[in-house]
Protein backbone atom coordinates (compact mmCIF):
# COMPACT_ATOMS: atom_id res chain seq x y z
CA UNK A 1 0.00 0.00 0.00
CA UNK A 2 1.76 3.52 -0.63
CA UNK A 3 1.21 6.01 1.77
CA UNK A 4 1.42 9.58 1.23
CA UNK A 5 5.37 11.18 2.15
CA UNK A 6 3.20 13.82 3.99
CA UNK A 7 1.50 11.62 6.07
CA UNK A 8 4.77 9.88 6.64
CA UNK A 9 6.36 12.68 7.84
CA UNK A 10 2.94 14.07 10.01
CA UNK A 11 3.27 10.91 11.62
CA UNK A 12 6.72 10.57 12.55
CA UNK A 13 6.50 14.22 14.06
CA UNK A 14 3.46 13.17 15.90
CA UNK A 15 5.17 10.12 17.37
CA UNK A 16 8.26 11.56 17.72
CA UNK A 17 10.47 8.63 16.74
CA UNK A 18 10.67 7.30 13.18
CA UNK A 19 10.39 3.73 14.39
CA UNK A 20 6.76 4.20 15.98
CA UNK A 21 6.08 5.95 12.61
CA UNK A 22 6.75 2.97 10.95
CA UNK A 23 4.85 0.65 13.14
CA UNK A 24 1.61 2.58 12.97
CA UNK A 25 1.76 3.06 9.38
CA UNK A 26 2.74 -0.99 8.90
CA UNK A 27 5.99 0.00 6.92
CA UNK A 28 9.80 -0.99 7.33
CA UNK A 29 11.72 1.58 9.09
CA UNK A 30 14.20 2.19 5.85
CA UNK A 31 10.99 2.74 4.19
CA UNK A 32 10.04 4.99 6.19
CA UNK A 33 13.45 6.82 6.08
CA UNK A 34 13.77 6.73 2.55
CA UNK A 35 10.50 8.55 1.93
CA UNK A 36 11.68 11.45 4.24
CA UNK A 37 14.68 11.18 2.59
CA UNK A 38 13.22 11.49 -1.19
CA UNK A 39 10.51 14.57 0.59
CA UNK A 40 13.87 16.25 1.91
CA UNK A 41 15.51 16.01 -1.62
CA UNK A 42 12.53 17.71 -3.15
CA UNK A 43 12.40 20.38 -1.20
CA UNK A 44 15.82 20.77 -1.28
CA UNK A 45 16.01 21.28 2.81
CA UNK A 46 16.74 19.34 5.35
CA UNK A 47 13.35 18.52 7.65
CA UNK A 48 14.55 16.72 10.38
CA UNK A 49 17.82 17.23 12.41
CA UNK A 50 19.44 13.44 12.75
CA UNK A 51 22.31 14.96 14.78
CA UNK A 52 19.88 15.39 17.69
CA UNK A 53 19.22 12.26 19.77
CA UNK A 54 15.39 13.25 20.44
CA UNK A 55 13.19 13.84 16.95
CA UNK A 56 13.90 17.74 16.36
CA UNK A 57 12.58 19.61 13.23
CA UNK A 58 14.50 22.29 11.32
CA UNK A 59 13.43 25.72 10.80
CA UNK A 60 12.01 24.07 7.48
CA UNK A 61 10.82 21.45 9.07
CA UNK A 62 8.63 23.46 11.72
CA UNK A 63 7.29 25.31 8.75
CA UNK A 64 6.02 22.52 6.63
CA UNK A 65 4.70 20.38 9.45
CA UNK A 66 2.11 23.41 9.93
CA UNK A 67 1.30 23.25 6.40
CA UNK A 68 1.39 19.33 5.66
CA UNK A 69 -1.26 19.00 8.44
CA UNK A 70 -3.51 21.48 7.05
CA UNK A 71 -2.86 19.28 3.97
CA UNK A 72 -4.02 16.38 5.10
CA UNK A 73 -6.95 17.56 6.78
CA UNK A 74 -7.87 18.73 3.46
CA UNK A 75 -7.48 16.29 1.56
CA UNK A 76 -9.08 13.70 4.32
CA UNK A 77 -12.37 15.63 3.76
CA UNK A 78 -12.02 16.08 -0.02
CA UNK A 79 -12.06 12.02 0.14
CA UNK A 80 -15.28 12.49 2.10
CA UNK A 81 -17.14 14.02 0.34
CA UNK A 82 -16.22 12.69 -3.02
CA UNK A 83 -17.01 9.33 -1.41
CA UNK A 84 -20.55 10.96 -0.33
CA UNK A 85 -21.44 11.35 -3.90
CA UNK A 86 -21.51 7.70 -4.35
CA UNK A 87 -24.25 6.90 -2.09
CA UNK A 88 -26.68 5.89 -4.48
CA UNK A 89 -25.27 2.84 -4.76
CA UNK A 90 -27.89 0.17 -3.73
CA UNK A 91 -28.30 -4.05 -4.09
CA UNK A 92 -27.37 -6.91 -1.41
CA UNK A 93 -24.44 -7.85 -0.51
CA UNK A 94 -23.13 -11.02 1.47
CA UNK A 95 -20.03 -10.45 3.26
CA UNK A 96 -18.30 -13.26 5.31
CA UNK A 97 -15.22 -13.49 7.55
CA UNK A 98 -13.03 -16.26 8.85
CA UNK A 99 -13.26 -16.07 13.25
CA UNK A 100 -10.34 -13.52 14.01
CA UNK A 101 -11.37 -10.84 11.45
CA UNK A 102 -15.30 -11.80 12.01
CA UNK A 103 -15.00 -11.18 15.56
CA UNK A 104 -12.40 -8.49 15.99
CA UNK A 105 -12.48 -6.22 12.56
CA UNK A 106 -15.33 -6.82 10.47
CA UNK A 107 -17.82 -4.88 12.40
CA UNK A 108 -16.45 -1.97 12.56
CA UNK A 109 -15.44 -2.11 9.03
CA UNK A 110 -19.21 -2.52 8.08
CA UNK A 111 -20.21 0.09 10.08
CA UNK A 112 -17.95 2.45 8.36
CA UNK A 113 -19.31 0.89 5.08
CA UNK A 114 -23.12 1.06 5.54
CA UNK A 115 -22.64 5.03 6.95
CA UNK A 116 -21.13 6.02 3.33
CA UNK A 117 -23.44 3.16 1.73
CA UNK A 118 -26.55 3.37 3.71
CA UNK A 119 -29.09 1.85 0.43
CA UNK A 120 -26.66 -1.22 0.17
CA UNK A 121 -28.74 -4.23 2.64
CA UNK A 122 -25.56 -6.27 3.95
CA UNK A 123 -25.88 -9.71 5.38
CA UNK A 124 -22.49 -11.51 6.99
CA UNK A 125 -21.69 -14.76 8.20
CA UNK A 126 -18.46 -15.74 10.43
CA UNK A 127 -16.86 -19.68 10.47
CA UNK A 128 -13.54 -21.18 9.81
CA UNK A 129 -11.22 -19.90 7.11
CA UNK A 130 -12.42 -23.18 4.85
CA UNK A 131 -15.92 -22.92 5.58
CA UNK A 132 -15.69 -19.45 4.19
CA UNK A 133 -13.38 -20.73 1.40
CA UNK A 134 -16.02 -23.11 0.52
CA UNK A 135 -19.06 -20.74 0.46
CA UNK A 136 -17.45 -18.77 -1.54
CA UNK A 137 -16.74 -21.19 -3.87
CA UNK A 138 -21.03 -22.11 -3.76
CA UNK A 139 -21.67 -18.67 -4.34
CA UNK A 140 -23.44 -18.18 -0.70
CA UNK A 141 -21.06 -15.33 0.11
CA UNK A 142 -20.29 -12.58 -2.49
CA UNK A 143 -16.65 -11.59 -1.32
CA UNK A 144 -15.04 -12.75 2.48
CA UNK A 145 -12.25 -12.09 4.81
CA UNK A 146 -10.18 -14.80 5.69
CA UNK A 147 -6.55 -15.31 7.80
CA UNK A 148 -3.80 -18.21 6.71
CA UNK A 149 -2.78 -19.49 3.16
CA UNK A 150 -5.52 -19.50 0.52
CA UNK A 151 -4.62 -21.64 -2.30
CA UNK A 152 -7.56 -21.96 -4.48
CA UNK A 153 -6.93 -21.42 -7.79
CA UNK A 154 -10.92 -21.09 -8.64
CA UNK A 155 -11.43 -17.66 -6.56
CA UNK A 156 -10.09 -14.04 -6.13
CA UNK A 157 -7.15 -13.74 -3.99
CA UNK A 158 -5.74 -10.13 -2.69
CA UNK A 159 -4.16 -9.74 0.51
CA UNK A 160 -5.48 -6.77 2.50
CA UNK A 161 -3.70 -6.75 5.39
CA UNK A 162 -0.73 -7.68 7.59
CA UNK A 163 -1.82 -9.88 10.90
CA UNK A 164 0.96 -10.78 13.71
CA UNK A 165 0.93 -13.75 15.22
CA UNK A 166 2.06 -13.90 19.50
CA UNK A 167 2.34 -16.56 21.88
CA UNK A 168 0.53 -16.12 25.06
CA UNK A 169 0.64 -17.27 28.29
CA UNK A 170 -0.95 -17.67 31.55
CA UNK A 171 0.13 -15.60 33.80
CA UNK A 172 0.94 -17.63 36.35
CA UNK A 173 2.80 -19.98 33.77
CA UNK A 174 6.47 -20.67 34.40
CA UNK A 175 7.15 -18.90 31.25
CA UNK A 176 5.42 -16.11 32.05
CA UNK A 177 8.48 -15.04 34.20
CA UNK A 178 11.12 -14.70 31.03
CA UNK A 179 11.36 -11.75 29.26
CA UNK A 180 12.09 -14.32 25.89
CA UNK A 181 11.87 -18.05 25.31
CA UNK A 182 13.78 -20.37 22.75
CA UNK A 183 12.17 -23.14 20.53
CA UNK A 184 13.80 -25.40 23.74
CA UNK A 185 11.35 -23.68 25.97
CA UNK A 186 8.22 -24.36 24.12
CA UNK A 187 9.29 -27.92 24.38
CA UNK A 188 6.68 -30.67 26.25
CA UNK A 189 3.97 -27.94 26.91
CA UNK A 190 -0.03 -28.02 26.65
CA UNK A 191 -1.02 -25.94 23.65
CA UNK A 192 -4.41 -24.39 23.46
CA UNK A 193 -5.73 -24.85 19.45
CA UNK A 194 -8.01 -23.90 16.92
CA UNK A 195 -9.64 -26.79 15.23
CA UNK A 196 -9.01 -28.38 11.53
CA UNK A 197 -9.91 -25.87 8.83
CA UNK A 198 -9.03 -22.90 11.02
CA UNK A 199 -6.63 -20.28 9.53
CA UNK A 200 -4.77 -19.64 13.31
CA UNK A 201 -4.60 -23.50 13.52
CA UNK A 202 -2.65 -24.29 10.08
CA UNK A 203 -0.29 -21.57 10.86
CA UNK A 204 0.05 -23.08 14.65
CA UNK A 205 0.38 -27.14 13.13
CA UNK A 206 2.98 -25.42 10.77
CA UNK A 207 5.16 -23.58 12.69
CA UNK A 208 5.00 -26.73 15.70
CA UNK A 209 6.62 -28.73 12.94
CA UNK A 210 8.62 -26.64 11.59
CA UNK A 211 10.50 -26.23 15.00
CA UNK A 212 10.05 -29.44 16.06
CA UNK A 213 8.26 -28.90 18.80
CA UNK A 214 7.22 -32.20 21.01
CA UNK A 215 3.73 -31.23 22.05
CA UNK A 216 2.56 -32.82 25.75
CA UNK A 217 -1.01 -32.32 25.09
CA UNK A 218 -3.08 -30.17 23.09
CA UNK A 219 -6.61 -28.98 23.79
CA UNK A 220 -9.13 -27.90 20.56
CA UNK A 221 -11.52 -24.69 20.71
CA UNK A 222 -13.73 -23.66 18.02
CA UNK A 223 -13.42 -19.85 18.23
CA UNK A 224 -10.45 -17.48 18.94
CA UNK A 225 -12.57 -16.26 22.32
CA UNK A 226 -12.55 -19.92 23.69
CA UNK A 227 -9.04 -20.15 23.04
CA UNK A 228 -7.61 -16.36 24.78
CA UNK A 229 -10.25 -17.40 27.38
CA UNK A 230 -8.72 -21.44 27.96
CA UNK A 231 -5.34 -19.97 27.94
CA UNK A 232 -6.54 -17.29 30.91
CA UNK A 233 -7.71 -20.23 32.90
CA UNK A 234 -4.28 -21.37 32.99
CA UNK A 235 -4.78 -24.49 30.87
CA UNK A 236 -2.04 -24.34 28.19
CA UNK A 237 -0.20 -21.69 26.00
CA UNK A 238 -1.37 -20.70 22.49
CA UNK A 239 -0.53 -19.09 19.31
CA UNK A 240 -2.91 -16.26 18.84
CA UNK A 241 -3.60 -13.37 16.45
CA UNK A 242 -2.73 -10.30 18.44
CA UNK A 243 -5.73 -8.32 16.92
CA UNK A 244 -7.99 -11.23 19.97
CA UNK A 245 -6.03 -10.65 23.13
CA UNK A 246 -5.67 -6.91 22.90
CA UNK A 247 -7.72 -5.96 25.59
CA UNK A 248 -6.12 -8.78 27.70
CA UNK A 249 -2.90 -7.75 27.62
CA UNK A 250 -4.23 -4.49 28.19
CA UNK A 251 -5.67 -5.79 31.05
CA UNK A 252 -2.45 -7.92 32.10
CA UNK A 253 -5.01 -10.81 32.38
CA UNK A 254 -2.58 -13.30 30.18
CA UNK A 255 1.21 -12.44 29.16
CA UNK A 256 2.72 -12.24 25.94
CA UNK A 257 6.35 -13.83 25.43
CA UNK A 258 8.50 -12.81 22.64
CA UNK A 259 10.18 -15.97 20.69
CA UNK A 260 14.02 -15.27 20.10
CA UNK A 261 14.25 -14.00 16.79
CA UNK A 262 11.42 -14.87 15.50
CA UNK A 263 8.72 -12.29 14.29
CA UNK A 264 5.56 -14.31 13.19
CA UNK A 265 2.91 -12.79 10.51
CA UNK A 266 0.39 -13.87 8.25
CA UNK A 267 -2.03 -12.28 5.43
CA UNK A 268 -5.32 -11.39 6.02
CA UNK A 269 -6.63 -11.61 2.57
CA UNK A 270 -9.58 -10.49 0.42
CA UNK A 271 -11.38 -13.62 -1.53
CA UNK A 272 -14.35 -13.70 -4.35
CA UNK A 273 -15.38 -14.46 -7.59
CA UNK A 274 -12.66 -14.67 -10.01
CA UNK A 275 -15.23 -12.94 -12.45
CA UNK A 276 -15.33 -9.10 -11.05
CA UNK A 277 -16.50 -7.88 -14.21
CA UNK A 278 -19.61 -8.24 -13.89
CA UNK A 279 -19.88 -8.09 -10.19
CA UNK A 280 -22.39 -5.96 -8.49
CA UNK A 281 -22.10 -2.14 -7.83
CA UNK A 282 -22.67 -3.40 -4.21
CA UNK A 283 -19.43 -5.47 -4.26
CA UNK A 284 -17.12 -3.31 -6.09
CA UNK A 285 -17.53 -0.71 -3.38
CA UNK A 286 -17.13 -2.89 -1.05
CA UNK A 287 -13.53 -3.68 -2.21
CA UNK A 288 -12.95 0.29 -2.74
CA UNK A 289 -14.03 0.69 0.40
CA UNK A 290 -11.46 -2.24 1.98
CA UNK A 291 -8.63 -0.60 -0.25
CA UNK A 292 -9.24 2.69 -0.14
CA UNK A 293 -8.39 2.19 3.74
CA UNK A 294 -5.11 3.81 4.92
CA UNK A 295 -3.14 2.00 7.57
CA UNK A 296 -3.99 4.38 10.34
CA UNK A 297 -7.37 3.17 9.40
CA UNK A 298 -6.92 0.09 9.76
CA UNK A 299 -5.00 1.14 13.48
CA UNK A 300 -8.03 2.81 14.52
CA UNK A 301 -10.31 -0.07 13.75
CA UNK A 302 -7.37 -1.96 16.09
CA UNK A 303 -8.49 0.56 18.77
CA UNK A 304 -11.66 0.28 18.46
CA UNK A 305 -11.55 -4.00 19.00
CA UNK A 306 -10.17 -3.27 22.74
CA UNK A 307 -14.08 -2.84 23.55
CA UNK A 308 -15.55 -5.73 22.13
Amino acid sequence: MIIDPLRIFVTIVENKHSSLAAEELYLTHPDVNSQIKSLEEELGSKLIDNTSKHLTLTQSGEIYYGYAKQILLLQDKAKQEIKQLSNVVTGDLRVGASYTIGEYILPSVVAEFATRYPKIEIDTAIANTQEIIHAVQANYLDIALVEGEVNNSDIMIRPIMEDEIILVVPNQHPLARLPIVTSEHLQDQVWILRERGSGTRAFSDKLIKEWGIEVRKTYVFGSGQAVKQAVTAGLGIALVSRWIVKKELNAKELKSIRIKGKRLTRSFYLIGSKDQETASEAIKAFMEHLFALEATSWKKIGKKSLDI
